[in-house]
Order: C-alpha cells, then sequence, then structure tokens
C-alpha cells in the first residue's frame, strides 16, 4: 500500500512542484506552493461534497420533508391533548432531524479527505525541513515542520475559495444547494 502511494505521490510530483517555483525565492515560494496546493485540495474536497450531495439530494430530501410532517403532526397533536400521540410524532421528527444532521456532518468531513494525501506529497518533499520560528513561538520550540504552515494556508485557502465559490460558475449552484439544505 505505500508503493501505491509513493508511485501517486511520483505521478503528480511534477504537477504540484511547479507551483513551488514560481519565484526562485525559497520561502515566499514554499508559501505560495503551498497555498496553490492547499486550495487545490479545497477544490477536490469541495467537488466530492458536491457529487455527494447531487447523489443524495432525493435521501436529504425526504427527511426534511419527513421531519417537517412530523413536526406539524406532534403540535397539532399536542393542542388537541393527544400526549401520546404528540411523544411519538415528536420522537419521529428527532430521529429525522438526527438522520439529516449525521448526513450532513458526513457530508462536511467528506471535504477534508484530500488533506492527508496533500500531506503525504510534502512529507516526500519537506520532511526533515525545519522552518524556525518568533516568539511566542520559540518559547515551545526554535523550529517547526511543514505541518505546521500547511494548516493555517489551507485554511486560508478554504476561507478564500468560501468568499469565491458563490461567483465561480460550478460551484456557485453547489452554494445553493448547500445554502437550501442548511435551511
Amino acid at each position: 500500500m505505500v508503493n501505491g502511494f509513493d508511485q501517486f505521490y511520483y505521478a503528480i510530483d511534477n504537477y504540484i512542484i511547479f507551483f513551488y517555483r514560481m519565484t526562485g525565492i525559497s520561502m515566499v515560494d514554499y508559501m505560495i506552493g503551498t497555498f496553490c496546493f492547499s486550495l487545490i485540495a479545497v477544490l477536490l474536497g469541495e467537488l466530492t461534497i458536491s457529487l455527494a450531495i447531487k447523489v443524495n439530494t432525493p435521501y436529504l430530501t425526504g427527511l426534511s420533508h419527513r421531519m417537517k410532517e412530523k413536526e406539524t403532526l406532534s403540535i397539532k397533536a399536542y393542542e388537541t391533548g393527544d400526549m401520546a400521540g404528540y411523544k411519538a410524532l415528536n420522537k419521529e421528527a428527532t430521529d429525522a432531524w438526527g438522520r439529516k444532521f449525521f448526513a450532513m456532518l458526513a457530508h462536511s468531513a467528506a471535504i477534508l479527505w484530500p488533506v492527508p494525501f496533500a500531506l503525504g506529497w510534502m512529507q516526500t518533499r519537506f520532511a526533515g525541513i525545519d522552518f524556525p520560528i518568533a516568539f511566542p513561538f520559540s518559547i515551545v520550540t526554535d523550529s517547526v515542520g511543514y505541518t505546521f504552515s500547511f494548516f493555517p494556508i489551507y485554511i486560508l485557502a478554504r476561507i478564500v475559495f468560501g468568499k469565491l465559490r458563490p461567483h465561480l460558475p460550478y460551484f456557485a449552484s453547489v452554494h445553493r444547494k448547500l445554502t437550501e439544505m442548511s435551511a
């Protein structure tokens, strides 16, 4: 299995390393390259969640309708004084809500699957390279590896993509779908 990953990293290396050789200034190239690579990871995660949502839309829509229906019926049962009916219907509405919540949580986790692969490739290139750090982090250690810088840059790439998503052709429709589903 490790051999397969090494082959994969070797296959993508020539394409990814391009982003790390833009200016000739090593630290600037590292930051630009890591941002571009993080943006690729964000795009892959976003494409994954968009496909998952397209496949699961009927299921999630059904859960939403079931939840609203049972909630409405439980309120009517409560208003008529049918406490047993209210509790049973409310339990079904809560069950549908829980199923939708955990389905959406799974979709959210799908966004992150490219991160371990990105870190795996970075390990082939940056393992053993330490970056000196300044105060206050230098109290704990005087240098850090590539993972320390990857995560803040990845978060920045997510923020930038989040601001751009409503304006990008394919992702604008995905953004609308996610907004509708969260309501």
